[in-house]
């Protein structure tokens, strides 16, 4: 069996990759309902509705729970992994994303005042998640999981 058949076997892999494409395809078509435009990084950047990390995760967690039950060490480690992923999205890498929006804001600033600052360019301001993006991404998710496992 080739290398790639292993990989497009294995379900919990499978099931990832599904998770975070859904969530990335929404991410972008919600961002084009709201913002009336297409911004080709909503496809693979990070942040937004939903969480495609909390997606990903999910989706690994819910497979491993269907292909191998609840006592299993598959499922145990996906589901550590999940709590680390979801809790950092909405911690510290939100909190990056709001210290982000207030350094470009003083960079803009500056530009207004003819500084002598050196403006570099500015820093990502999507970088982390809010509770109910995390919470979209992760039913997303599951519903990714179930019907993988499920195949």
């Amino acid at each position: 069996m080739s290398v790639f058949n292993q990989l497009i076997g294995n379900k919990i892999l499978v099931s990832a990759f599904c998770g975070w494409f859904v969530a990335q395809v929404l991410k972008t078509i919600l961002y084009i309902i709201v913002n009336k435009e297409f911004n080709p990084e909503r496809l693979m950047g990070d942040g937004g509705m939903p969480s495609s990390h909390s997606a990903t995760v999910m989706a690994v967690v819910t497979t491993s729970y269907a292909l191998y039950g609840a006592s299993s060490f598959e499922f145990a480690i996906a589901g550590v992994l999940a709590l680390i992923v979801m809790h950092d999205a909405t911690g510290v890498r939100r909190e990056t994303g709001i210290q982000a929006k207030v350094i470009n804001n003083m960079m803009d600033w500056f530009l207004q005042l003819d500084s002598d600052i050196p403006v570099e360019e500015k820093l990502k301001e999507f970088v982390g998640h809010t509770p109910m993006q995390v919470l979209f991404g992760a039913i997303i998710g599951v519903i990714v999981g179930v019907i993988v496992s499920s195949m």
